[in-house]
């Protein structure tokens, strides 16, 4: 039987007595890559914050692979919205990469055979995410797009099924989150990977993504994206006029009656 990776059925999310979101009903395929979009506020964070079982859901239920969510999952790599590491930080890259297996023992020495296992791991998923050349670098002297190969890579490492990412991209520029997203895109086909991506500009993932999940106005919903981002669904979600534009070269800009509600482009 196949089993989707994820699962919400009539979920909702309170906090603070507000209701962040409501009626969230959704399954998500093995091996696809989502993008979570949305304007700011509207729970994106939240959303996979739920999946994590770090936010419990006011309504309804979630699953992760047919089971029901919970903290600590192994099958979930989980890499939390942050800015560039100090530059003068130490740590060598394949060591923050080692600490997604072994963190909890920083310090403590594992047997033999244990801690050559791990090695042997830590490299193989280095080589995965093209960052085998400044492995041995300090993590501080090392660019956005190659920090953010490192994090992915101790994301994966201890053999997740499931990548939640948290605006991975948010602090890069165009190139790099390009080249993330083709990154992200491979590791869902070869390795059988769903990741969960929450953006807050649509556009240089839309080329790779299979499915988007927009959070607006208290409601959740998903498709393809020529199914989602358009005027007469986004005018329903949000509760107010929305018109969605598409440039000439194809990307796309979201805007509200007044101010721009969500604008996948430039702020």
């Amino acid at each position: 039987m196949i089993v989707d990776a994820v699962t919400l059925d009539s979920a909702a999310v309170r906090l603070g007595g507000r209701e962040v979101w409501s009626g969230a009903s959704l399954s998500i395929a093995a091996s696809e890559f989502v993008a979570i979009l949305g304007p700011n506020g509207a729970g994106k964070s939240n959303l996979l914050k739920a999946l994590l079982g770090v936010v419990p859901l006011s309504a309804g239920t979630a699953r992760i692979f047919g089971e029901p969510v919970r903290r600590g999952n192994d099958a979930v790599g989980y890499l939390p919205q942050r800015r560039r590491f100090d530059a003068d930080l130490r740590i060598r890259a394949l060591d923050l990469v080692r600490m997604g297996v072994d963190g909890d023992r920083w310090g403590i020495p594992l047997p033999g055979a244990r801690s050559r296992a791990i090695d042997a791991q830590v490299r193989k998923t280095i080589e995965l995410v093209g960052a085998e050349r400044y492995a041995t670098r300090p993590i501080g002297e090392l660019s956005g797009g190659e920090q953010q190969r490192v994090l992915i890579a101790q994301a994966l490492v201890s053999g997740a099924r499931m990548l939640m990412l948290d605006e991975p991209l948010e602090s890069l520029d165009l190139s790099n989150q390009q080249a993330i997203s083709e990154l992200i895109r491979r590791i869902c086909r070869q390795q059988g990977v769903t990741v969960l991506l929450v953006a807050h500009d649509v556009n240089p993932i839309l080329p790779f993504i299979d499915r988007v999940v927009y959070v607006a106005g208290g409601h959740v919903l998903c498709g393809r994206p020529d199914e989602v981002i358009r005027t007469d669904i986004l005018t329903r979600l949000y509760g107010a006029p929305v018109d969605v534009l598409r440039t000439s070269d194809g990307r796309i800009v979201v805007i509200g009656q007044s101010e721009a509600v969500s604008y996948h482009g430039d702020h």
